[in-house]
């Protein structure tokens, strides 16, 4: 049976997207037919993302009922399915969020897991794409503010009997300053799915127009994302093994370089 998984947080620019997108990209990595929905109407950015910024039919025309979901639908080179967003501004008006809810069931005729982007926050337009999900996962840095709006995030799922799967800390840089794991997870009483390090590879993949689990398969956000992915659909991945391939071939061109 599909599912809908969304990716939300209380607070802006913690990382959503990226997590999304490298989320759905890891899952279809261990073979999972795996479509992304920009959840976000206002400002999108899955298209910018994976190099699909303007396209013929968005999820616009969807909510506004001038075409299919199937026709809304393209396939990134990676062999993710996206379903973006316009990035017009004067669609804005005539776009009611609370229509996403009419068309649950057409997502999950697209493939087996549906990964959306919500909007950050809990206006409107994010309660509309919670309100679709059959799991939610938060999406939080370890610092003081963004936690509290993930408790917000948390606090309203319940509300809401919207199961939370767990939180992805993102930003990780592991210094004396920023929150522990330990705290956070008191803090918010759920699960910590993963811990993503701050990485320049992630702004490079985003040049690249694609995932870092694609563009940087062996980097440690990768090996984040595919441990958590491997861990949502109850997978073994030994993120280990991955690195000791990268080692072999560091190895193998300093051997070659000096030869």
């Amino acid at each position: 049976m599909s599912k809908i998984i969304v990716i939300t947080s209380g607070k802006g620019g913690v990382g959503k997207t990226t997590s999304a997108i490298n989320l759905g990209a890891a899952m279809n990595y261990f073979g999972k037919d795996v479509l992304i929905i920009d959840g976000n109407l206002s400002t999108p950015n899955l298209g910018i993302h994976l190099n699909s910024p303007e396209v013929p039919i968005n999820l616009n025309h969807v909510l506004r009922k001038k075409a299919e979901v199937f026709e809304a639908v393209y396939e990134h080179e990676s062999g993710i399915k996206i379903l973006p967003s316009s990035l017009s501004i004067k669609e804005l008006k005539t776009i009611k969020p609370e229509k996403i809810k009419d068309f649950k069931e057409d997502f999950k005729k697209i493939a087996d897991y549906i990964i959306v982007d919500s909007a950050a926050g809990l206006g409107d337009e994010a309660m509309s794409t919670i309100k679709i999900a059959d799991e939610l996962i938060i999406i939080t840095n370890p610092e003081m503010p963004a936690i509290t709006d993930a408790l917000k995030t948390i606090k309203l799922a319940e509300q809401l009997k919207k199961p939370v799967l767990g939180v992805i800390m993102t930003r990780i840089r592991n210094n004396n300053i920023e929150m522990s794991p330990e705290t956070v997870k008191e803090m918010l009483e759920t699960p910590i799915l993963g811990m993503i390090p701050e990485d320049i590879n992630i702004q490079k993949s985003l040049n690249l127009k694609d995932s870092i689990v694609h563009t940087f398969p062996k980097s440690k956000v990768s090996r984040a994302y595919k441990e958590i992915a491997a861990k949502l659909l109850d997978i073994e991945y030994d993120s280990n093994k991955d690195r000791e391939k990268l080692i072999i071939r560091i190895l193998k061109a300093m051997k070659l370089k000096k030869d």
